[in-house]
């Protein structure tokens, strides 16, 4: 009996209460690194709000395990998801035990969906950034050519997309060029082919116009057309780009930011060329259109003719220039006849000089008999006392000249 008293007087002494067991639990497992900042996945199976916060429960879908939840609201404004019942998140928090209660709770910073869920905020996300950097922008869409003779296709070979495009640009426009850039448009290379695919029509530049096309798939398997470097490289492209992506599907980023979108490859092959039967039936409208103009544009000419020649038989026009013609012809012939006038005239003037230059002329009157007398140095002798005895003298006569000495001087009387 007395070992047994001293037994349970070690027991006793030894013992935990139960506020000591529980600080000593609540100080293992918020000191615990990895429980300060845990992720933990599950399904919401409750939801409460209190005036504190929410209060929710967390399990895994199979039942198996759930853990108490709660969110404070000074932390409400700041998750990304609301916990509502039925929904798959992610949460990020801490473990905390309350004494009280004997029980430990997740305390939650962030609640992000899970699975396709953070798949769509991702999306929502970049949506967003993208937009208020303006790529989404109306006014950042280039026009389509109408008519190219050259472009390229984006697509993977041997999907049925790429059929379906040869096939409608056959049919629709025969004779186009078509420069094909293979790239995988399903996976995690897809953003990188399909980035690097694009690079290479940018840089043999003969594309008027790119067509970046897929046929339709599963919302995973499209992933890639919102990758933002996909979006960046069409946002950026030096051509217009056309998208046909998918069937039934909700707009991609990509679909947002290219210059035209459609819902399959076979659209994108009617929209990026016309087809020769439209071509063909356009014509002929122009055809028939341009005749209707030349005809108006014929019978209204033909009409201000008409009217213009009524207008002249009102006002007897022929008549005017017949009476100008008449009085232009008189003063016609006053011009000749007072020009003739004035030629007699002059010309009766000019004999009559002509007569008086001759009467003056100076062989005229040698031809009479008189003679020119000129001395050595070709002055005329006018004094028979200008002369010296043996000067020698020019005789200037009718016909030809002789030459004389002076042998004698009269002698002055």
């Amino acid at each position: 009996m007395i070992k047994s008293d001293n037994s349970s007087n070690q027991i006793a002494e030894t013992a935990l209460s139960v506020a000591g067991l529980t600080d000593y639990i609540r100080f293992l497992l918020e000191q615990d690194e990895q429980l300060q900042r845990v992720w933990v996945t599950g399904e919401v199976s409750s939801a409460s709000q209190h005036r504190s916060g929410l209060f929710f429960t967390l399990q895994d879908p199979d039942g198996g395990a759930a853990i108490k939840c709660v969110v404070w609201n000074s932390q409400l404004t700041k998750l990304a998801q609301m916990p509502v019942r039925g929904e798959q998140l992610i949460i990020l928090g801490s473990i905390r035990l309350y004494p009280q209660r004997g029980e430990y709770q997740l305390s939650v910073w962030q609640a992000l969906p899970a699975g396709v869920g953070l798949q769509a905020l991702r999306y929502q996300q970049l949506r967003k950034r993208l937009q208020a950097e303006g790529l989404f922008d109306s006014q950042t869409k280039r026009s389509l050519p109408h008519n190219p003779q050259t472009i390229a296709v984006v697509t993977s070979p041997t999907a049925a997309a790429w059929g379906d495009i040869q096939k409608t640009l056959k049919q629709r426009y025969p004779g186009l060029y078509v420069l094909f850039s293979p790239a995988t448009v399903q996976g995690e290379q897809a953003p990188e082919s399909i980035v690097n695919a694009i690079r290479r029509v940018e840089m043999d530049g003969r594309a008027e116009v790119l067509l970046l096309a897929r046929g339709g798939g599963a919302v995973e398997e499209l992933a890639c057309f919102n990758d933002e470097r996909v979006v960046r490289a069409v946002a950026c492209c030096s051509i217009p780009v056309i998208t046909g992506i998918g069937h039934q599907r909700d707009e991609s980023l990509v679909d947002l930011v290219a210059d035209a979108a459609v819902h399959t490859p076979t659209a994108a092959a009617e929209l990026v060329v016309p087809a020769l039967a439209e071509l063909y039936n356009q014509h002929q409208q122009r055809v028939v259109a341009l005749h209707r103009s030349v005809s108006f544009c014929l019978e209204t000419a033909q009409n201000k003719l008409q009217e213009k020649r009524n207008r002249l038989r009102r006002l007897r026009l022929d008549r005017q220039v017949q009476q100008e013609i008449q009085e232009l012809s008189w003063k016609r012939q006053q011009l000749v006849r007072a020009t003739t006038m004035q030629l007699h005239q002059a010309t009766q003037h000019i004999e009559m000089l002509r007569q008086k230059l001759t009467t003056l002329d100076p062989k005229a009157v040698l031809q009479r008999g008189y003679a020119v007398v000129r001395q050595q140095n070709g002055a005329i002798a006018r004094s028979a006392a200008e002369l010296a005895v043996g000067e020698e003298l020019l005789i200037q006569l009718g016909q030809g000249d002789i030459k004389v000495k002076v042998t004698e001087k009269p002698v002055n009387n």
